[in-house]
């Protein structure tokens, strides 16, 4: 490797003006001047060294750093970063936040410290980048208001022929989705297995049922703050398998 991959850092750091203002945006939510997934030279070269390697399938991807809708290339594909970890600050979720926020002694101190967590390699990911993406959806699609168990059960079904409300967004990418030949192969890549059950049937679930038939967004502030422990115990598990990995390679 020509860059060392550090997992404690945090890519706020090198984005743009990041903090800047951060609390006087959302009506008092917070929300960074700049995005990390564009803002951030470390996360991109992160991105591109960590999945430029061998893929299920055999192929090598080998990924080209570029600007814009031109992120990260490899062979006919484009790709841009994505955030795994969420909080659901949102207008419409803003009673459950002022709950939140009534229970800490330190809101903001508490929610910055999350994101400075948030913000490192185990908590980022990529997908195929082009109009109605992957990205775009499961941001917007209310069965699943980007919660990345929802979006990865949405994947499991994918592989196993089973319908999901990505359905139509996945099969776009299905190509992409081969080259990794199945789920395992595709959650083994991007260091995943702390999402899935032992035998990569299942997906942990980090709130509610997971069957699509209820709202994603948790039902207490209770719910919110489990919702969030088990995202950043994710986030450690991935971060460490990560660590692992870049020692072995190195």
């Amino acid at each position: 490797m020509i860059v060392m991959i550090d997992v404690t850092f945090d890519f706020t750091r090198d984005s743009y003006r990041y903090w800047e203002g951060f609390w006087n945006r959302k009506d008092g939510l917070g929300a960074g001047f700049s995005d990390p997934d564009s803002s951030s030279p470390t996360l991109q070269e992160y991105h591109r060294i960590l999945w430029s390697k061998e893929l299920p399938n055999g192929e090598i991807m080998d990924l080209k750093s570029g600007s814009g809708s031109y992120y990260l290339t490899w062979k006919d594909y484009r790709f841009g970063s994505d955030s795994i970890i969420v909080s659901f600050r949102y207008y419409h979720y803003k009673e459950i936040i002022e709950q939140a926020m009534a229970q800490l002694v330190d809101y903001k101190a508490y929610y910055e410290d999350f994101l400075h967590k948030s913000y490192t390699i185990g908590g980022m990911i990529i997908f195929p980048k082009h109009n109605n993406s992957i990205n775009q959806n499961k941001g917007t699609n209310k069965l699943i208001s980007d919660r990345f168990d929802l979006t990865l059960e949405c994947i499991r079904r994918f592989y196993f022929n089973e319908p999901s409300p990505l359905s139509d967004v996945l099969e776009q990418d299905r190509k992409f989705f081969e080259v990794f030949v199945d789920f395992k192969g595709y959650v083994d890549f991007f260091f995943l297995q702390d999402c899935v059950s032992s035998d990569y049937n299942k997906v942990i679930i980090w709130d509610g049922k997971g069957d699509f038939t209820e709202n994603p967004l948790p039902k207490t502030v209770e719910d919110y703050f489990h919702f969030l422990d088990n995202e950043l115990d994710f986030l450690q598990k991935r971060n460490a398998r990560i660590r692992e990995y870049a020692k072995s390679v190195d």
